[in-house]
């Protein structure tokens, strides 16, 4: 689409980057045919594609659980929450596609391990307290960093995010129901809660993204309103968050060095193992090889329906003419 996504070298690029970011410093919203630099095209192809595969690929830990659920009410939470991810999938690859990208090039940049995914879904579900602890702390920030994006500049984007922060509302909601439950339990169910807190606290914290020295792209996000808040600051409100309400649970934190700061009202954390994080996001985490391959396996046997749509959709295209 020439001339729609604007280079530094095109003639007009620096007027129409002083109107692009007044609209945004005005509030309005970016849409699909408006003129957008292709540095901010770029960025959204990057961020919406990769949250849209994050949703995909972590339906893949707690889909594992459905069969060993508990009781019947808890199998049919997880199911419609495993729906819910896939749906949230859906809307940002729409989204997405606004920007010029087709879904076969975002799936192929996954399945090649080109595309990035969060890197928290790349830890083992060894429980079914996991399940409740991805609701309560894995859903819990998401919502943070959703809640911000629900205002971000692009329209898109923005609105998608309305609906998924509604669902992942109820998704943390019950995650924390459960864990708080089996923290009340008997002493195996509130030690098998403490082993998941103890066991997903730190990935929930990393995956919120890199310390802000480390987030190159941050700058950009938040000058364009892509982002509104940094990685730190947002990981910062889930603290405060979640460690005092997993503490009144009767639960502790694996981090020793964790206290309240009266002064601050923030709640101080130890430091991160930001070598484990890069780690994670360069492949080398507990299940990154499992969960690619699940996801590879899972587009090769779906490729009949892919088919089927084909033939569908020229089938159809030829009735409309004959008509």
């Amino acid at each position: 689409m020439p001339g729609k996504f604007g280079k530094p070298t095109d003639p007009d690029y620096e007027a129409r980057l002083a109107e692009f970011e007044a609209r945004i410093a005005r509030g309005e919203k970016i849409e699909p045919g408006d003129w957008m630099p292709e540095e901010y095209r770029r960025q959204l192809v990057r961020m919406i594609s990769q949250h849209a595969h994050s949703e995909v690929v972590g339906m893949l830990p707690e889909g594992a659980w459905i069969t060993r659920a508990p009781s019947l009410k808890r199998k049919m939470i997880l199911i419609a929450k495993v729906q819910d991810e896939a749906g949230h999938g859906q809307y940002l690859y729409h989204a997405a596609e606004t920007l010029g990208v087709t879904r076969e090039e975002m799936l192929e940049a996954l399945l090649s391990g080109k595309a990035k995914y969060s890197s928290i879904f790349n830890y083992p579900t060894l429980t079914w307290a996991d399940i409740g602890t991805i609701g309560w702390l894995v859903d819990g920030a998401a919502i943070k960093n959703q809640t911000m994006l629900a205002q971000c500049s692009y329209g898109p984007y923005s609105r998608a995010m309305v609906r998924i922060c509604a669902e992942e509302t109820f998704h943390h909601k019950q995650g924390k129901e459960m864990v708080i439950t089996y923290a009340q339990g008997t002493p195996k169910q509130r030690a098998m809660a403490q082993d998941a807190i103890n066991r997903w606290w730190w990935p929930a914290l990393m995956m919120l993204g890199p310390h802000d020295s480390d987030s190159p792209n941050t700058p950009t996000l938040v000058k364009w309103g892509i982002k509104t808040k940094t990685n730190d600051q947002v990981r910062q409100e889930f603290i405060n968050e979640h460690a005092p309400e997993i503490l009144e649970a009767g639960l502790t934190l694996p981090d020793p060095d964790l206290r309240y700061d009266s002064a601050t009202g923030n709640w101080v954390h130890g430091p991160i193992d930001w070598d484990e994080f890069w780690a994670v996001v360069n492949g080398n985490g507990p299940m990154n090889k499992e969960r690619l391959e699940a996801r590879r396996k899972a587009h090769a046997e779906g490729a009949w329906v892919r088919e089927a749509l084909a033939v569908y959709a020229a089938r159809k295209q030829q009735t409309a003419v004959a008509v």
